[in-house]
Order: structure tokens, then C-alpha cells, then sequence
């Protein structure tokens, strides 16, 4: 599999630079191009889902990662690969954080407004480990640091805190911990 998914990534990488080469001449990729670039995608996909996604990602930030994977030495671009899959994973998780979030938030208060108080608090102790989880995974919180707005904290609210605190504090969950000796 190790070899097909090498071989998929080898004739996308020559397609992809045939592009790339035809554009920074001036030209118009050719119908050949395009198709054979298709074909190439397609390849990749079936070895590794999301790979040609990935690995043009990669090739927009280095051009040269295509040449040289082109050329038969794809180290590169394999490891270039793995970030941007990595990168596009963090990405995903970020996004379902979120629409979790938006979820529990709408459910708290349907709830609140139903008079079901028991699922109200449920829905807002659900949302309160969800900021206790930020705690224990600093990267999804640098990756949510840029969605405050999504997640309903207040531009303004900026106090030096950490994210999972200024969920807490802007959403009136509590500070987790008691304040008296």
C-alpha cells in the first residue's frame, strides 16, 4: 500500500508540475494537462483519501515540492504531505468544536425556555467540561483562540485568560473551582 500510495503521489506530483510549469511560463494548462492531472487526483484519492487536497495544499506553499517529488526523490513532499494532513484534521476538529458548542448553546436555552430546568443544566455542565477539556488540549485552544466570535466571547472580553477561563466567565459557567479557602 506504502508503494501505491508513493506511485499515486509521484504521478500526481508530475502532473501538478506540468501546471505549474505551464503557468509560470505564461501558458494555459492544455486539455492533456487537466485531464491527466484529473486521472492523477483520482489515483491519489483512491490510495489516500483527501492526499491530492493535501498534497497541492503543500505545493502552493513550495512550488519546488512538486518538482522534486515529480523527479522520483518525494521525501519532501511526503512529510509536507503529513502536515497539511495533520493541519487539515486540527482544522476539522476546530469546526466540530464549534458547531458542538453552538448546539449546546441553543439546546441550553430551548430548554430554559421550555421550563425543563433539569436538561438546562445538563446542556450548561456539558459545555463546562467542553472548557475544562480546553485545559488538557493547548492546541485546540491556540486553534480556537481566532474563533472567539464564533463561540460567542465578546472581542472586547480579552483579559490575558486562557480560552477554556474566558468560555467559562463569558458564558456564565462558573469558575470550576470555589474561591474560599
Amino acid at each position: 500500500m506504502r508503494r501505491a500510495r508513493r506511485q499515486a503521489l509521484v504521478r500526481h506530483a508530475r502532473a501538478s508540475d506540468a501546471i505549474l510549469e505551464a503557468k509560470h511560463q505564461g501558458l494555459a494548462p492544455s486539455d492533456d494537462q487537466r485531464r491527466e492531472l484529473g486521472a492523477a487526483r483520482r489515483a491519489f484519492n483512491e490510495v489516500r483519501p483527501h492526499g491530492w487536497q493535501d498534497a497541492e495544499a503543500a505545493y502552493s506553499k513550495d512550488n519546488s515540492l512538486a518538482r522534486e517529488a515529480a523527479t522520483g526523490d518525494p521525501a519532501r513532499a511526503i512529510r509536507a504531505l503529513q502536515r497539511e494532513t495533520g493541519n487539515r484534521l486540527d482544522m476539522q476538529r476546530a469546526d466540530e468544536f464549534v458547531d458542538r458548542w453552538k448546539k449546546l448553546g441553543k439546546v441550553s436555552e430551548q430548554r430554559y425556555a421550555a421550563g425543563n430546568y433539569s436538561g438546562y443544566k445538563a446542556a450548561r455542565a456539558e459545555m463546562g467540561n467542553m472548557t475544562m477539556s480546553l485545559e488538557r488540549d493547548p492546541q485546540m485552544e491556540s486553534l480556537l483562540e481566532g474563533r472567539k466570535k464564533q463561540l460567542g466571547i465578546g472581542m472586547d472580553f480579552d483579559s490575558g485568560m486562557r480560552l477554556g477561563r474566558q468560555l467559562s466567565l463569558s458564558h456564565g459557567l462558573g469558575r470550576g473551582r470555589g474561591i474560599g479557602l
